[in-house]
């Protein structure tokens, strides 16, 4: 699985942002794919991860301020961000999870450098 992340950049605080990640090459029927972000320092820690059957998570920081979203046909998800703070400042990598008899697979994009500037 190979993943394509795009979207990131500067924003000023308040602004919005819009990620996306195509996932390509062999799927899994089983999959979830999201986000994950990280700071130097700091351990990455989870954004948003949107199940196969739709179902989604959110991190606690991000809890009402972002959504994911996907397009099946196209095997890309989609996070849009808004009321974005400073302290979303950090690298997101887009990851796919694949399952299949009963072993789990991940996979990890290149990751793409938001900055929120107060």
């Amino acid at each position: 699985v190979q993943l394509q992340a795009s979207g990131g950049g500067l924003v000023q605080a308040g602004g919005s942002l819009i990620l996306s990640c195509a996932a390509s090459g062999r799927m899994f029927t089983a999959n979830a794919m999201g986000w994950y972000r990280q700071v130097p320092g700091k351990q990455r820690e989870l954004v948003a991860h949107r199940f196969g059957r739709g179902s989604t998570t959110y991190g606690d920081s991000v809890k009402g301020r972002v959504t994911i979203f996907r397009d099946d046909a196209r095997n890309t998800v989609f996070l849009q961000m808004n009321s974005l703070k400073p302290e979303d400042t950090a690298v997101y990598y887009c990851f796919y999870s694949g399952s299949e008899g009963g072993h789990e697979y991940d996979y990890w994009g290149q990751g793409t450098q938001v900055t929120v500037s107060s």
